[in-house]
């Protein structure tokens, strides 16, 4: 009898490993957001550097940046930029990040020369194609729901 119950407990036990979980997934959001059968998209990740331009005096570095935080805005509004944000100092000359919701590099060189301070040469950008998760597309959604105040 203790043998057919370890029996019993064996096979009931070797089954959980067997068992499939419940999927979340919901194929309309994939669609949506452009994932592939693994959730991931390909994007164009831009590393923007220290430009060339020493010379740009106080006043016209405010307006580019003006016109830089305005680009931004823009771009993520029409879905072409899904993050950006600057780096913290550093001995790099790396300046900020943006990682723009196409799969070339050439429509990407497009939008970030939309930029006046990658025009103005206060930016370089390196760009590079990218794989990652699709869902970096609910990135704006999100961060409306948690920014106070709009930059």
């Amino acid at each position: 009898m203790k043998k057919i119950i370890a029996f019993a407990l064996f096979i009931s036990l070797s089954t959980l490993g067997f068992s499939q979980e419940k999927s979340s997934y919901d194929e309309e959001l994939a669609k949506k957001l452009g994932a592939d059968e693994y959730g991931m998209k390909t994007y164009v990740f831009c590393i923007l550097k220290t430009g060339s331009n020493t010379t740009a005096t106080p006043e016209e570095r405010k307006k580019l940046f003006e016109g830089h935080m305005a680009n931004i805005n823009k771009l993520a509004d029409e879905n072409k930029l899904v993050v950006a944000g600057p780096f913290m100092k550093n001995d790099k000359n790396y300046r900020g990040i943006f990682i723009f919701n196409c799969s070339t590099i050439e429509e990407a060189e497009k939008l970030v020369n939309s930029d006046p301070a990658v025009q103005a040469k206060i930016f370089e950008a390196d760009l590079t194609v990218w794989y990652s998760s699709a869902s970096l597309g609910l990135i704006k959604e999100m961060h409306e729901k948690i920014a106070k105040t709009k930059i």
